[in-house]
């Protein structure tokens, strides 16, 4: 049985394909040319013939204008470059909609040095555009005081004004009291507890740092002894001497 022929029509053109050449179906186009200067209605034929001669396709642009625009260009270029928009424009809608969300939990008696990191991971968060949620968790006789776990949600809203906004206030569920901060337009951030070229890690890494500048203080300690034992060690020999003589 012979093979039927191949239609090339059906299923050529995707999204982002144009239809050029011999696969024009209109008789008559409007053309503009390779330098981007109209040239007025042609013929098709006439119209692929100078494109040809340019080394170029007759790529139609728009195909529903009576009668339908086309465009002297090189024809795999313009599926590169526009598939190239449709994908750059797919990836920043999904990055739009995707909004990371980063979550602070603490108890009422936090200790100030703590609550400190907490604001400054907040505000590094919240400057790259992130949301972040305050989780306060009421423990034992801490249930007793919700009016200063309140109090406490309420500072931290104000400590990281200058960064990010409250989309409601905090709201008590069960034991716990939340608060979700999202970050204002990147024109009106202001940065109060990091730095713009120090990135923070957890808090390993600042002990870890914190050791190194406690080694580098005992260090010359360490040396100031070196250099007192050889004093230690002449008197020793000296004393060693004087009892043989008398012997």
């Amino acid at each position: 049985m012979a093979r039927p022929p191949r239609n090339f029509n059906s299923g050529r053109f995707s999204n982002h394909t144009f239809r050029a050449n011999n696969f024009i179906r209109a008789r008559e186009v409007f053309v503009i040319g390779s330098d981007g200067k109209p040239l007025g209605n042609m013929q098709t034929l006439d119209a692929i013939a100078q494109a040809r001669r340019e080394g170029l396709d007759l790529v139609e642009i728009s195909p529903n204008a009576n009668p339908p625009v086309c465009k002297i260009a090189d024809r795999g270029k313009m599926q590169y470059e526009q598939a190239k928009k449709e994908k750059d424009s797919k990836k920043n809608s999904g990055a739009s909609k995707a909004t990371k969300v980063k979550e602070m939990q603490f108890h009422l008696n936090i200790d100030p040095h703590d609550y400190g990191i907490k604001l400054r991971r907040a505000e590094g968060f919240m400057w790259k555009g992130m949301k972040v949620k305050f989780s306060l968790f009421l423990r034992g006789r801490e249930n007793l005081h919700k009016d200063r776990a309140e109090v406490l949600m309420r500072q931290v809203r104000a400590d990281l004004l200058h960064v990010g906004v409250a989309d409601q206030d905090p709201k008590l569920v069960g034991k716990s009291i939340s608060m979700m901060l999202a970050p204002l337009p990147l024109q009106k951030r202001t940065r109060r507890f990091t730095e713009e070229d120090v990135v923070y890690e957890d808090d390993e890494d600042e002990a870890d740092s914190e050791g190194g500048e406690e080694t580098a203080e005992t260090a010359p300690e360490t040396a100031e002894a070196t250099e007192a034992a050889p004093g230690q060690d002449g008197a020793a020999s000296g004393a060693v001497s004087e009892a043989e003589k008398k012997v």
